[in-house]
């Protein structure tokens, strides 16, 4: 049995929330980062619809749970 460091389980739940927010939002997030910083998720990237953002917002609060979100997702059109 192995032992799942910190680092290695930010990146598998940073992994996971960029496919659920590709999934959700048809890959209309550009450039699409997503950091997991001590108990906080940040979310960054570019999208051309507030929509999108809010439906990033919600893909990313599924996945995660005792978890602060920051959604740091720009809104260019």
């Amino acid at each position: 049995m192995t032992v799942e460091t910190y680092s290695q389980k930010a990146k598998h739940l940073s992994q996971k929330i960029e496919q659920t927010i590709a999934l959700r939002t048809g890959s209309q997030v550009q450039s699409l980062k997503v950091d997991i910083l001590g108990e906080i998720v940040v979310l960054s990237g570019r999208t051309d619809s507030f929509y999108h953002k809010q439906l990033a917002t919600h893909a990313a609060m599924s996945e995660i749970d005792q978890y602060a979100l920051t959604n740091n997702i720009r809104v260019e059109s």
